[in-house]
């Protein structure tokens, strides 16, 4: 069969993991409206056994230019992973001219050996002239294999993009089972759903200060008991997230005890506390503590 593994690039709110759930056909990686959303590598797995294909996708973190300790694992983790791969995908929605972001990934890149295949996602968005200047202008840099023009949130293309991937990978080894679309533990999974809904629920500002730590989680036949804090970093943070008489707290709790619901196949009890803990973002020992650095 033919296998590898695929880097999922671009900057921050580009569309990397509406992709990787568009590909995979369920949700594996949380998606706002917001940049940054994606904090640590996700690997997602998709297998088609007609085919012979098995290609692990690891969606990275967006790639810009880090003001924290959290910015720079950040980008570190994405950087990290081009000469690891056997192929790239770098996302795009907009012309270089448009701002530095995109400019400073290309330089990134375009160094590197492995195979690049450039995605221009939100076609859906684009006029047909806006597209066609961004095709021109990175056709004309001649280092990528193909060029896709897609809407990862309508699935547009994207299977026509999978079939290019799979064009650039070897024979190889199926490296997961067939049946399995991620290889994160289902506590990583809940913390990234309780994030969201955290996301989805809150202003600009708080999003970014704010983790999420799962601090119980006991499985029954019937029901899963998870208990879980939301670290941010200031107290006027923690009224914020809480909301008048609870009501902000609640209302992410209840959305996020719903997907987590469909998730695992149980009924949930879901218990949110917030706490703060000021400056985690740079905090080596809190960024460890969260996961986001060895």
């Amino acid at each position: 069969m033919k296998s590898g593994f695929v880097s999922i690039v671009g900057r921050p709110n580009v569309g990397k993991s509406t992709l990787l759930n568009s590909i995979l056909g369920e949700k594996i990686a949380i998606t706002t409206s917001k940049p940054q959303t994606t904090r640590n590598i996700i690997r997602g797995i998709y297998t088609n056994t007609e085919d012979e294909v098995q290609i692990v996708f690891i969606d990275t973190p967006g790639i810009h230019k880090p003001r924290t300790k959290l910015g720079e694992y950040m980008t570190d983790t994405a950087v990290n992973t081009f000469k690891e791969v056997d192929a790239l995908v770098l996302i795009v929605d907009d012309e270089l001219a448009s701002g530095p972001g995109d400019k400073y990934i290309l330089d990134l890149v375009k160094d590197t050996d492995t195979p690049k295949i450039l995605v221009i996602n939100k076609i859906d968005a684009l006029s047909p002239d806006k597209f066609r200047r961004i095709y021109e202008e990175y056709e004309k840099l001649g280092i990528f294999k193909e060029i896709f023009g897609i809407s990862a949130r309508e699935g547009t293309h994207v299977d026509r993009l999978v079939s290019a991937i799979t064009v650039l990978l070897e024979d190889g080894p199926m490296y997961f089972p067939a049946d399995m679309v991620t290889d994160h533990p289902e506590r990583f999974i809940v913390s990234e759903i309780i994030r969201e809904k955290l996301l989805l629920y809150l202003n600009e500002e708080i999003p970014h200060g704010a983790a999420v730590e799962i601090e119980t989680y006991k499985e029954t036949p019937k029901l899963t008991k998870i208990g879980a804090v939301i670290y941010c970093e200031k107290k006027s943070h923690k009224g914020i997230i809480i909301g008048k008489d609870g009501k902000k707290l609640k209302g992410i709790g209840k959305d996020a005890r719903i997907e987590i619901e469909g998730l695992l196949g149980t009924k949930v009890f879901l218990e949110l506390w917030v706490k703060v803990k000021e400056h985690w973002r740079d905090s080596d020992i809190a960024l460890s503590n969260f996961g986001y650095k060895e």
